[in-house]
């Protein structure tokens, strides 16, 4: 009778001791994110719109000074709902998108770098991606650029492992697609453009016309779906204008039209890449001689935001994974190694403090201040700058009313923060009119019970406003009711 043999169920040190590079990784990545203040605009916008949505108990609708905000889709907000619940508004939970995201491009690469050198090679893969500044600090920076980048890699990635056997694997094309969707709802579309396009083209130019019918099973495609299309469908449901706006404007309007802001020249990527894999991207014209998919990859990603005028170092995160296997190969074995990667670590050290030296502040001292003195009644004005930070800061019930020329505003177009609010009102017009205050709807509220506090720049202050408190970044005004009041 032959024996039945099993092969041992791995003891939990081994699992342990797989798992020790990710694990990590993600020591690694929260060494610094507790401490640094919130950073403005983009910190405080989006923590802001998390807060909001929690505080709302509407998981749905992103909303910015409560009302309906789609310049990104939800994912990074519901994780930062998440992180907020658990931990309160803090800078970590602000940034626990950005840090997931980090940790799956790191998650990406181990997968990658596993096939191709091994377990112990691969360790030393990782370590070399850990270590690029721009990697730890677009984790540890709270926007949509890192949440999507980490999507995309893992899409890229496991789509080659698809592909990577005599027979084709459908979990791994599943998990593809699965991570395309949640790509989409972190940024958008290029959730999917951008694996396509460095995928599909690859596929093509080696005739792997049945790798290329196997992409689109049936199966993966409905993943995809069942991952992507409820939020949108049911925001289009919500708000008729929704496609138009999300899909049309905040995609392909922005991709293709020179009127948005951060103009930089063609080649801005091309300088962001060495200076932000210093020191070493040193070995980078050695690394980029190496022709291959992970050339092709990077390629793919620079020319792609290369073209619209519109550029922010962020776009260009989901090179890293491909950048730092090749400079990973060309370091590899080199005099001066150690040295370099060490070197690299303690820049990526270095950053945080040198950030919160050089930083515009928060309003963290301005919150405090207002939360102590807000009464029931009580309605919160900004004017001059946008403060997005202010409600979570002063743990506000109800978003701050923003105060401006609004009639000016929309004549003057362009891309900014009064503009955004603009945008928004047009899906909740009701409650825009709550929000926008302009200087006659101020004059009306002055007389109405309950005392108004205005935060604002000193040089955008109003006539009769007293001075209650003065913060690192705006000062907290008081506006007494007129004596004409009736």
């Amino acid at each position: 009778m032959p024996s039945l043999a099993t092969t041992p169920s791995p003891s939990p040190s081994s699992r342990l001791r797989a798992a020790a590079p990710l694990i990590l990784l993600a020591l690694w990545l929260l060494l610094g994110a507790p401490w640094r203040q919130v950073a403005l605009p983009d910190e405080g916008r989006y923590g802001g719109v998390a807060y909001e949505m929690l505080s709302n108990s509407d998981a749905l609708t992103p909303t910015l000074f409560g009302l309906p905000y789609f310049h990104k889709p939800p994912l990074m907000y519901w994780i930062d709902m998440a992180a907020i619940h658990l931990l309160g508004p803090v800078p970590l939970a602000l940034r626990a998108a950005p840090l997931l995201g980090a940790w799956l491009l790191g998650l990406a690469l181990w997968i990658e770098a596993r096939a191709r050198y091994g377990t112990d090679v691969a360790r030393q893969a990782l370590a070399w991606l850990a270590v690029l500044p721009l990697f730890y600090l677009g984790g540890q920076y709270a926007n949509h650029d890192m949440l999507v980048a980490g999507w995309i890699s893992l899409a890229i990635v496991s789509v080659r492992r698809a592909f990577d056997a005599e027979r084709h694997r459908l979990a791994w094309l599943c998990g593809a697609w699965a991570a395309m969707g949640f790509a989409l709802l972190s940024k958008g579309l290029i959730g999917v453009v951008l694996p396509g396009l460095v995928v599909l083209p690859w596929l093509v130019v080696q005739r792997r016309w049945a790798d290329i019918r196997f992409a689109l099973h049936p199966l993966a495609l409905g993943v995809f779906a069942a991952i992507a299309l409820p939020w949108m469908l049911a925001m289009q449901q919500r708000f008729p204008g929704f496609f138009d706006y999300f899909i049309v404007e905040q995609h392909f309007r922005r991709y293709t039209e020179a009127r948005f802001n951060n103009a930089q020249p063609w080649w801005f990527f091309l300088a962001v890449l060495p200076l932000g894999t210093l020191p070493l991207c040193l070995r980078l014209p050695a690394a980029l001689r190496r022709v291959g998919f992970d050339l092709w990859w990077i390629i793919v990603i620079v020319a792609f935001f290369s073209a619209p005028r519109s550029k922010l170092v962020g776009y260009v995160l989901p090179v890293l994974l491909p950048l730092a296997l090749l400079l990973f190969e060309a370091w590899r074995g080199r005099r001066g190694a150690r040295w370099a990667w060490g070197l690299s670590a303690l820049l990526c050290v270095a950053i945080v403090p040198a950030v919160m030296r050089w930083s515009k502040p928060d309003t963290s001292d301005v919150g405090a201040a207002l939360r102590a003195r807000l009464a029931p009644g009580d309605r919160v004005l900004v004017t001059g700058d946008p403060f997005f930070d202010l409600r979570l800061q002063a743990r506000l019930t109800a978003p701050p009313a923003a105060l401006a020329d609004w009639d000016a505003v929309r004549a003057q177009g362009g891309d900014n923060w009064k503009r955004e609010l603009l945008d928004a009102a047009r899906f909740a017009p009701e409650h825009g009119e709550q929000v926008l205050w302009t200087p006659e709807r101020l004059a009306r509220e002055r007389c109405a019970p309950g005392r108004i506090w205005l935060v604002a720049m000193p040089e955008d202050t109003l006539p009769g406003a007293q001075a209650v408190f003065a913060g690192r970044r705006g000062t907290l005004y008081e506006l007494p009711r007129p004596t004409s009041c009736p």
